[in-house]
């Protein structure tokens, strides 16, 4: 396994992360205690969670699971460094979701129960929150810090100009505000090459990219498509819902799809590996959140390190699947207000979180 610092703080990280979306839902918790244990067998340091995962309104299904693994000792805790995130409903209460301060105490206190555990390595905010200002973030982490329940302060899904708000907010106060930000980065997926990736490098936040495979798309669907290994829908609305919105994008994507998987057999590798390797080589990414439902599926994952993807291969890449690209200033004498008229594309659709 590498090892790499998280941003710029002197946190030291696996550069891949065990994410743990599945816990609960798809991967039972026998299988999920196994998962955990060959992640550190493996070298693999940073595991990922959020207290709405196991998606059970206001249980925190899968942080009890990471909690119940971390208490049968053996070094299991001191070997992890442990994220999980905020911001979700836990309940029907109003003060039981987004970033107030208030909300912030009582969401860490529960996550501390849940995860068996006196601090959490890293706190993260799973999405912005317009109503509560960053002076008022801040001030609650602080005392969270103050108080040793918190180490690291981090985000997820934030845009590059809310990124850039909260560094000079913490700026302000003299602290080190956000060391990481999660956000969906992958071949498919390169929006955040316009402002996040730029924002995180300015301001030395580590980036952690969530569904490096985009939900599957770039991990050979078409060869299983065609072998008849898709599998039965999965139980669950959830899942369910994420399953129809995979297969109308591949629709939109299938010939993009198609020719990235031909490249991939012309490498003689899988497309997983082929895509891995490519995010783990791009400039800014510190380490991809990797969410294996399996032992077999967190073991491939390690392939990617040995794939040498040359500059050919890139650039057939960057063929298949081009990246958003900067936009050019307007010229002079043309309208502002005119994308079309100052030679610009109209701004991409921004993607959600999970």
């Amino acid at each position: 396994m590498e090892f790499t610092q998280l941003g710029r703080s002197g946190l030291t990280v696996s550069r891949l992360v065990l994410g743990t979306d599945n816990f609960g839902t798809q991967t039972t918790e026998e299988d999920a205690f196994q998962i955990m244990d060959r992640a550190h067998e493996l070298g693999i340091n940073l595991i990922d969670t959020s207290d709405v995962y196991g998606w059970q309104f206001g249980e925190g299904l899968t942080e009890q699971i990471i909690g119940r693994w971390l208490s049968t000792g053996g070094g299991r805790r001191e070997r992890t460094v442990l994220s999980t995130k905020l911001y979700g409903r836990m309940s029907a209460w109003p003060n039981d979701a987004g970033l107030s301060a208030l909300h912030i105490r009582r969401a860490c206190e529960a996550s501390l129960r849940r995860l068996n555990t006196d601090h959490i390595d890293i706190y993260q905010m799973h999405h912005i929150d317009r109503s509560t200002p960053w002076e008022e973030i801040w001030e609650a982490m602080d005392v969270l810090r103050t108080q040793g329940k918190i180490v690291y302060v981090g985000s997820s899904n934030h845009p590059g100009w809310h990124i850039a708000a909260g560094q000079e907010a913490a700026a302000r106060r003299g602290h080190l505000g956000l060391v990481s930000e999660q956000t969906i980065y992958n071949l498919l997926e390169r929006t955040a090459e316009l402002e996040v990736l730029p924002a995180c490098a300015h301001y030395g936040v580590g980036m952690m990219p969530w569904s490096p495979l985009d939900a599957g798309l770039l991990g050979g669907i078409l060869r299983k498509e065609r072998e008849n290994r898709m599998g039965a829908p999965l139980p669950g609305a959830k899942v369910a819902t994420h399953r129809g919105r995979r297969l109308i994008k591949l629709d939109r994507h299938r010939a993009a799809v198609q020719a990235f998987e031909d490249l991939c057999d012309e490498l003689g590798e899988s497309p997983a590996d082929v895509a891995m390797a490519w995010l783990l080589g791009r400039p800014g990414v510190t380490a991809p959140i990797i969410g294996p439902r399996t032992l077999a599926q967190l073991d491939a994952s390690t392939r990617a390190f040995e794939v040498n993807l040359d500059d050919r291969t890139l650039d057939r890449l960057d063929a298949i699947f081009p990246g958003p690209g900067p936009a050019p200033a307007p010229l002079s004498g043309t309208s502002a207000g005119d994308p079309a008229a100052a030679g610009r594309p109209p701004c991409p659709d921004i993607p959600g979180g999970p």
